[in-house]
C-alpha cells in the first residue's frame, strides 16, 4: 500500500466482505481523497450516479452484454457489504470523483469465447462453471495465507482477521484488529500479497496481467488530474502489481491488439442466493445473509443474530424463549474461546443453535440456512437505468399485473375467468416461449382445458440476460413472442414440435402467429405418414381446441387439421400395430391411450368449426376410431397388450358388450395361447394407463371377467409361471391397496368363479336401473356449479351432460 501523502492510497479488499467494507469506509473517512478509483468496468462510469438514487437498493449488479450477441454477458455484483459499493456511495456522498478502472467490458466480453484466455473477474451468464474447470490450477491467495496461519478453513481465517473487524464485540471480547489505525490492515494485506506474488507470479490468473496494466494506466491518468489525492479500491491480489514500477509503453504494449465487441451496460437487481454461488466476480460467499448482518449490526452481532434465529423459529411454530437465546449466546462465546477465535463466528452460532434451540436436530438448520444465512434479498434498480426496450415493456407489464419479481420461489394460482389472471397467464406463457423461464407450470388445482392454472415463480438475475437475448425478436413481449413463434414454426422439422408450438401459441394468445404456425402444421402433417408421429401430434391439437372456452381464443382453424390427423390415424393404426416387438408394443400402447383421450376432447358438431371435410365431423371420427379399435381387438397378428387395450377402451365407451368382452378374454386366455401372450393381453385390458386409472375396479364389479382371469392363472403350467409373473406383478401392483384387498377377498371366497349371476347393466359399471332418489341429490350441487338456480331439472341435467 502506498502512503496517501506520497502516492495513491491502495485499499486491497476481498470482494463481498463486511470487514473489508467497514475498513474501506474508515480509510476513506480518514484520508478524504479527491477521487476514488474502483475495480470494475469503465463503461459503468455513466451509471455510477444512479447509486445515489433512493430507489436503488442493493444487492445489484452491473450487467454488460454484447449488443449483437446479448447471450455473451457478464455481471459485476455488489451487495450492501461489498467494499466497492461502500466506496461508490462514499464518493457520491462526499462529492469526490469516482471511476471504474478495470479492463473495459468491450475487451472482456470479446475475449470470453477465446480459449487462449482464462476468465476475468466478470461473472458470465452461464455461471462461470466452464471457466472454473479451466482454472483448476489457479492459486487461491486466501487459502495460501490461511494455511500459512495454521487454518484448515480459509473462510474461518478470513472471518477472524478481517470480517469480524469492527463488528462490535462484547465488552469483554478482544479488541478489533486495526481499530486504532484504519490503514494498518491494508498495509498488512499488501505485504502478504506481495510475498505471494513473488512466489507464485500471476498464480494462474493470466488475464490479470492485462487487467493490471490497464489499471496502472488509469491510475496515472487520475494522478495528472487529482495528484496523489486518490484512493484505489481493488482486490488485494492486485495491490503488488499496481505498485510495481513499469513504463507507459510496456503497459500499452500488453493492451495492444485486444479484441473488441460493441457493448451495452446497465444496473440489474441481484440476489443473496446468487451471491452464494462460487463463480464469477469475486467468486462467491457461503453466507451472504450472515455477512449482511455483520455489516449492519451496530454492536453485539452474535446476540442480535441469535435473536433473529429465535424469531424465525418461533414463526415456524417452534418453542424458543429468551432463555434459549441467552444460553445460545453463552455457548457460542464458549465455543469461540475453546477454538481460539476472537469472536464467535457463523460456525459457533450454528453449533449453539443446534444444541440449544433445535434439540440437536439438523432439520431446522436447513430453514435457518435458507432464510438467514443465505437470505432471500432481491435488489431494486430505478426506472432511469438503461434497459433494452423489451425489458422496459416487461417491467411495465409486471407493474400493471401486480406480478413483482421475487427471489423466493412462490406458487401462483390463476383463475382464467378473471381479466387480470388471464393477462398474467398470457404474459407467463409468452415469456416461456421466449425462453425467459420466470414461471413454470406446476401441478395444482389446474387441469388441462379448465379455467385454472398453477405456476411456480422465481426470478433469477440471469433472466435479465435472457430478456436481452429475446430483445432481437421485438420491442414488446407480444411482438417478440409472435416473431419467435413464427420463426420456430418455419424452422421446425418434426410434426410434434409444430403441434406443441400451436398449443403454446394458443396458451399465449398469439393470434397473429397462428396463420404461419397452421400453414407449417398442415405442411408437416401432409408429409408425415408415421402413425407414431401423428399420434404424438394429435393430443396437443385436441387440448388446444378446448382453450377457446375460457381464453376466448378462435380455434376453428385447428378443427380441420385435428380431424384430418385423427382420420389418418384411424386408417394407419391397424397396419402399424402388426408385428411389433415388446418395446414397440409398449410405446404404441401409450399412443393408443393418448389418441383415445384426444378424440374425446374433439368438439361436438356444434363446435366443430369449418375446417373438416364433408362426412368427417367429430362424431364420424369417433365412429372411425371405434372401428379401428375393433380391428385391433380381433387381429391375431397384433401384440396381446394392444389387443387387450383396444378391447378395454371399447368396453369403457360402451361400444363393446360385456359378453363380447368376456368372449375376447376367453379366447386370449385359452390353453392354446402362450402364457406370456395371454399375460400381455391381461396387462393391456386391466392395466392402468393414461385413459384408465381404475382398471382394478373393472374386475371388482365384473366377477365374470375376474373369474376368467383367475381360472387362467391357476391353469398356467409351473414352467411358464415365472415368465408371466413379472407382467402380472406390474399390472396388479398399480392398483390401489383397497382394490387389491377386495380382489383377494373375492378370489378367496370363490365368488370370482362361481358367484351369483348379476343383473345386466345398461351401462358397464352401473346398476341395471337408475336410483332416482340418489340421482336427485346431485341437482343442488349442479345448480351451484353451473349457476343455473332457476333452471328446471330436465334442462339442468341436459346442461350438465
Amino acid at each position: 500500500m502506498t502512503d496517501g501523502a506520497t502516492g495513491p492510497l491502495l485499499l486491497g479488499v476481498r470482494h463481498h466482505g463486511p470487514g473489508s467494507a467497514r475498513a474501506v469506509r474508515a480509510a476513506l473517512d480518514a484520508a478524504a481523497p479527491a477521487a476514488v478509483l474502483i475495480e470494475g468496468p469503465p463503461e459503468g462510469d455513466a451509471l455510477l450516479p444512479l447509486a445515489a438514487d433512493e430507489r436503488m437498493r442493493p444487492p445489484v449488479a452491473l450487467l454488460a452484454h454484447a449488443v449483437d450477441d446479448p447471450g455473451r454477458a457478464s455481471f459485476w455484483p455488489m451487495a450492501e457489504f461489498s467494499p466497492e459499493w461502500v466506496a461508490v456511495r462514499w464518493a457520491l456522498d462526499h462529492g469526490a470523483a469516482v471511476r471504474f478502472i478495470d479492463l473495459p467490458a468491450t475487451h472482456t466480453l470479446a475475449m470470453a469465447g477465446d480459449p487462449t484466455w482464462t476468465d476475468g473477474e466478470g461473472e458470465g451468464a452461464d455461471g462461470g462453471e466452464a471457466d472454473e474447470r479451466r482454472q483448476g490450477l489457479r492459486v487461491d491467495p486466501i487459502a495460501v495465507l490461511a494455511g500459512t496461519a495454521g487454518y484448515d478453513d480459509p473462510e474461518r481465517w478470513w472471518e477472524d482477521v478481517v470480517e469480524h473487524r469492527g463488528t462490535g464485540a462484547a465488552p469483554n471480547g478482544p479488541p478489533a484488529t486495526g481499530a486504532h489505525d484504519p490503514l494498518a490492515v491494508f498495509a498488512q494485506l499488501a505485504d502478504a500479497m506481495a510475498a505471494l506474488r513473488e512466489t507464485y507470479g500471476h498464480g494462474g490468473h493470466e488475464r490479470d496481467l492485462v487487467r493490471e496494466a490497464h489499471m496502472r494506466l488509469q491510475i496515472r491518468a487520475a494522478r495528472k488530474t487529482h495528484g496523489d489525492g486518490i484512493a484505489v479500491v481493488c482486490g488485494a491480489w492486485h495491490v503488488p502489481a499496481l505498485t510495481t514500477r513499469t513504463t507507459v509503453t510496456a503497459d500499452r504494449a500488453l493492451l495492444k491488439g485486444l479484441p473488441k465487441v460493441k457493448t451495452g451496460i446497465t444496473w440489474v437487481p441481484w440476489t443473496h442466493r446468487r451471491l452464494a454461488r462460487h463463480s464469477g466476480y469475486g467468486a462467491g460467499i457461503d453466507s451472504p445473509g450472515w455477512y449482511g448482518h455483520l455489516f449492519g449490526a451496530p454492536d453485539r452481532p452474535v446476540e442480535r443474530w441469535l435473536t433473529k434465529v429465535a424469531g424465525l423459529l418461533r414463526d415456524e411454530g417452534r418453542i424458543v424463549s429468551s432463555a434459549h437465546v441467552i444460553e445460545a449466546v453463552r455457548l457460542a462465546g464458549t465455543l469461540a474461546a475453546m477454538r481460539g477465535r476472537p469472536l464467535a463466528g457463523l460456525t459457533e452460532t450454528i453449533d449453539a443453535v443446534r444444541a440449544v434451540m433445535c434439540d440437536g436436530s439438523d432439520v431446522p438448520l436447513d430453514l435457518i440456512r435458507d432464510r438467514l444465512i443465505i437470505g432471500d434479498a432481491l435488489g431494486e434498480v430505478p426506472d432511469t437505468a438503461p434497459a433494452v426496450p423489451l425489458q422496459r415493456d416487461l417491467t411495465r407489464l409486471q407493474r400493471t399485473l401486480r406480478l413483482k419479481p421475487e427471489a423466493m420461489e412462490r406458487d401462483l394460482d390463476l383463475d382464467l375467468r378473471k381479466e387480470t389472471d388471464a393477462a398474467r397467464s398470457l404474459l407467463l406463457h409468452r415469456l416461456r416461449l421466449l425462453g425467459v423461464g420466470w414461471g413454470e407450470p406446476a401441478a395444482g388445482r389446474a387441469g388441462t382445458g379448465t379455467f385454472r392454472e398453477s405456476w411456480r415463480l422465481r426470478w433469477e438475475p440471469e433472466l435479465h440476460v435472457r430478456v436481452a437475448e429475446a430483445g432481437v425478436w421485438g420491442t414488446t413481449v407480444l411482438a417478440a413472442a409472435t416473431a419467435r413463434a413464427e420463426s420456430d414454426a418455419t424452422s421446425a422439422t418434426a410434426l410434434a414440435d409444430v403441434t406443441s408450438l400451436a398449443e403454446r401459441c394458443l396458451l399465449a394468445g398469439l393470434s397473429d402467429a397462428l396463420p404461419v404456425v397452421m400453414r407449417a402444421l398442415a405442411d408437416r402433417a401432409a408429409l408425415d405418414a408415421d402413425v407414431g408421429h401423428l399420434a404424438q401430434a394429435l393430443p396437443a391439437l385436441a387440448r388446444s381446441l378446448r382453450y377457446g372456452d375460457v381464453r376466448s381464443t378462435d380455434t376453428a382453424a385447428l378443427g380441420g387439421v385435428a380431424t384430418g390427423l385423427a382420420l389418418r390415424i384411424c386408417v394407419g393404426l391397424p397396419p402399424a400395430c402388426t408385428g411389433l416387438d415388446a418395446d414397440g408394443a409398449a410405446e404404441m400402447r401409450g399412443h393408443l391411450d393418448a389418441v383415445h383421450s384426444a378424440i374425446r376432447l374433439l368438439p361436438g358438431p356444434a363446435d366443430a368449426g369449418t375446417g373438416g371435410a364433408a362426412g368427417s365431423g367429430p362424431q364420424d371420427v369417433a365412429g372411425r376410431w371405434a372401428d379401428a379399435l375393433g380391428r385391433l381387438a380381433g387381429r391375431d397378428t397384433v401384440p396381446g397388450v394392444l389387443r387387450g387395450r383396444a378391447a378395454r377402451l371399447l368396453l369403457d365407451d360402451g361400444r363393446l358388450a360385456e359378453d363380447e368382452a368376456a368372449r375376447l378374454m376367453g379366447l386370449a386366455l385359452s390353453p392354446g395361447t402362450p402364457p406370456a401372450e395371454a399375460a400381455a393381453w391381461i396387462e393391456g385390458f386391466v392395466g392402468g394407463g393414461g385413459a384408465d386409472p381404475g382398471g382394478g375396479m373393472l374386475l371388482v364389479h365384473d366377477e365374470r371377467l375376474l373369474g376368467l382371469v383367475d381360472a387362467w392363472l391357476t391353469g398356467v403350467p409351473a414352467e411358464a409361471f415365472t415368465d408371466v409373473l413379472p407382467l402380472l406383478r406390474r399390472t396388479f401392483s398399480a392398483y390401489e391397496p383397497g382394490v387389491r384387498r377386495t380382489l383377494g377377498e373375492l378370489v378367496r371366497r370363490g365368488s370370482a368363479v362361481a358367484g351369483p349371476a348379476r343383473a345386466e347393466a345398461a351401462v358397464p359399471g352401473f346398476a341395471a336401473e337408475l336410483d332416482a332418489s340418489r340421482a336427485d341429490a346431485v341437482l343442488p350441487l349442479l345448480r351451484l356449479l353451473l349457476g343455473t338456480e332457476d333452471t328446471d331439472d330436465d334442462e339442468l341435467l341436459g346442461a350438465g351432460t
